[in-house]
């Protein structure tokens, strides 16, 4: 039986390795068979064993667009110029939270070199949110040398690396909606509600992204921090405290013996 690979990205100081530990204990209970899990990374300390890790890819960009997400589009050059990795893989921002089986993300739509989840935030317009989505190596290189080769123009024409993958992808394909949702707008309640409701977790879910504020380690406590004073008006939540029980039930299936 072949793995079901998975792969993320970590650079800079805003998640630790327990996200990585976390990111994989969560993979390896909701996914049968074996698996494969690289993280390519600026720091491998205090990451588990099991996780490959490689460099983090640079990319020639100026600041602070090398710094942001434009950084994954490293993820589609080809093989050569990514540790030799190949085939099919399903790439996860380290902030998402797993609630479901990924295996079907392994299966929708095979022939497809690129799957995507909706960006919910813009919902109908044909956006795809790299939170998580599955790629084959090398089949569309393009993205990345066409970034790289005139990058004034593409920065121009778009604010995110999401949309311009979304506009110049030869073949975009979504997730079912039901498999990925956002936390704040599937999850956090409609205001005043949010004030005494605890956000919710739907129940097709299979993977929950956290774009922006709230990240996973304020939602499990109820703190959505803010710059402005007034935005506490509306950007509050209870503590998501189902979080907290993926991550331990999640932590204790990974180290039981196989």
């Amino acid at each position: 039986m072949a793995n079901k690979q998975f792969i993320c990205m970590k650079w800079g100081t805003l998640y630790g390795a327990e996200y990585v530990n976390r990111l994989y204990a969560m993979a390896r209970q909701q996914t049968t068979g074996p698996i494969r899990f690289v993280c390519l990374t600026d720091d491998t300390s205090g990451i588990r064993e099991e996780v490959e890790c490689y460099d983090c890819p640079t990319i020639p960009l100026p600041d602070p667009q090398r710094r942001l997400g434009w950084r994954k589009l490293t993820l589609y050059r080809e093989s050569e110029h990514l540790f030799g990795l190949t085939g099919d893989w399903l790439y996860l921002d380290l902030d998402v939270v797993v609630s479901g089986s990924l295996d079907d993300f392994f299966t929708f739509q095979p022939e497809k070199t690129f799957v995507v989840m909706q960006n919910w935030t813009q919902p109908g317009k044909r956006i795809g949110n790299t939170s998580v989505y599955r790629f084959r190596v090398g089949a569309d290189a393009y993205l990345y040398d066409q970034l790289v080769a005139d990058h004034a123009k593409v920065f121009g024409e778009f604010r995110n690396s999401q949309t311009y993958i979304s506009r110049n992808v030869k073949d975009l394909t979504f997730w079912p909606d039901a498999w990925c949702v956002l936390f704040k707008t599937h999850c956090v309640p409609a205001w005043p509600q949010r004030f005494w409701q605890e956000p919710v977790l739907p129940e097709t879910a299979k993977v929950v992204a956290f774009p922006g504020d709230p990240n996973p380690h304020d939602a499990v406590v109820g703190r959505w921090p803010v710059k402005k004073p007034y935005k506490r008006l509306y950007k509050f939540i209870r503590p998501a405290t189902w979080i907290d029980r993926i991550w331990n039930d999640a932590e204790r299936a990974s180290r039981m013996p196989e």
